[in-house]
């Protein structure tokens, strides 16, 4: 939520704020506003339970991040700038991980059908996606 906050200050006065409101895209609908608390508290337990900054191999970080990326995505706690967020966090999770971010990876329609297709439960192409990230 603070990482929300930082990013959308200045753009959205709920920025940082979990959405109060159903939403989904297209037949798929995101997590309830009832839970979302629940669920961000228990997908921050899992990051710090897989302890990122411990000297992950580039392959094994990627696994765990997918679930990770994915797992926020189905949460969409905001009412905009959800993927902007988890992006920002990937960022700051491979800078503590020692990893490279090669952000040039970060076409827009690839992050967005990766994110989509681990919202369907396959996270191949979020995890490929974050792979290459760490290409020079």
């Amino acid at each position: 939520m603070a990482l929300h906050h930082h990013l959308f200050q200045d753009v959205y006065d709920w920025a940082g704020t979990a959405r109060t409101i159903r939403i989904g895209k297209g037949s798929n609908w995101f997590c309830y506003p009832e839970h979302i608390d629940q669920q961000m508290k228990a997908a921050f337990a899992a990051l710090e339970d897989h302890s990122f900054l411990a000297d992950k191999r580039p392959a094994e970080f990627a696994d765990l991040a997918a679930e990770i990326l994915a797992w926020l995505n189905a949460i969409h706690p905001f009412r905009a700038g959800n993927c902007r967020t988890q992006l920002a966090l990937l960022s700051m999770l491979t800078e503590q991980a020692r990893l490279p971010f090669n952000d040039d990876q970060l076409a827009r329609d690839r992050v967005i059908a990766a994110m989509i297709d681990s919202f369907g439960g396959d996270e191949d192409p979020l995890r490929k996606l974050i792979l290459d990230l760490f290409s020079a």
